[in-house]
């Protein structure tokens, strides 16, 4: 089977890959739906996930997501996310096309190198001012108060998609437009139960795209691609990659 998916990668002329949280929990990141530890132990993370808890406590809110983003600081990219990047730098130098959906908020796919990146869900070192809508990419240091003020006053926020809030549009609209061109489709490290992106396999075999999984365990897309594999990204993937001839960074 990992015969299939170097064949499947060699024939591409057009390449989308999708990465969820296992992907990054390989590189010691916890997935969302992970128990939480410490002082924040009584909550449930998807509690914590909504406008509507921001408007209720925005210091609690943004303070978990500020010690989320310092642990992603913390934390590099592992031989996944490389492998990922070998993957764009090969496709880009051969003229072929490539885009990478990624469901992770954490950038270290681009920390790995990785430039052509639609950020789903967005990313915990963008935040925006709730008043004024101004957006602004953070150093990896703490804020110093919760929740953090803007220069206008107005309370700021992660950038990121919370439960009940609608994807970005030009986001979606590029993932649409990717699924709908490309002719081979890589699923890495994610439950596939996520909308819209678990929905992505569906897009992409209705024009007639070859469909890949790789992930630790079986998810709802196992039965529906074409070649599914069983395993860490950080382990099958460069294996793939260097059978195509890439160096992968250690």
């Amino acid at each position: 089977m990992l015969d299939d998916v170097i064949q499947s990668l060699q024939a591409a002329r057009s390449l989308v890959v999708v990465t969820g949280a296992g992907v990054s929990a390989e590189s010691g990141i916890p997935t969302f739906r992970d128990a939480l530890t410490g002082l924040w132990a009584r909550y449930n993370p998807e509690d914590l996930a909504t406008p509507q808890a921001f408007a209720r406590n925005p210091e609690l809110v943004t303070r978990w997501y500020d010690e989320r983003r310092m642990r992603c600081a913390a934390c590099a990219p592992n031989r996944g996310h490389y492998a990922v990047a070998e993957l764009e730098r090969r496709f880009v130098e051969a003229e072929r096309a490539f885009v990478l959906l990624t469901q992770n908020v954490d950038r270290l796919h681009q920390r790995a190198g990785s430039k052509r990146v639609v950020e789903l869900h967005g990313t915990l070192w963008v935040w925006r001012c709730i008043a004024c809508g101004a957006e602004r990419e953070e150093p990896p240091a703490a804020f110093t108060s919760y929740p953090p003020s803007c220069e206008c006053g107005g309370l700021r926020r992660p950038g990121v998609v919370w439960f009940g809030e609608m994807l970005a549009a030009d986001a979606l609209a590029r993932a649409h437009s990717a699924l709908e061109a490309c002719d081979v489709f890589l699923s890495l490290g994610t439950s596939a139960v996520v909308e819209p992106a678990a929905s992505f396999v569906h897009l992409a075999k209705r024009v007639g795209t070859r469909t890949l999984e790789i992930n630790l365990d079986s998810t709802p897309i196992s039965d529906i691609v074409d070649c599914s594999l069983r395993g860490r990204t950080g382990e099958i993937l460069p294996q793939v990659v260097e059978r195509l001839g890439l160096l992968v960074e250690s």
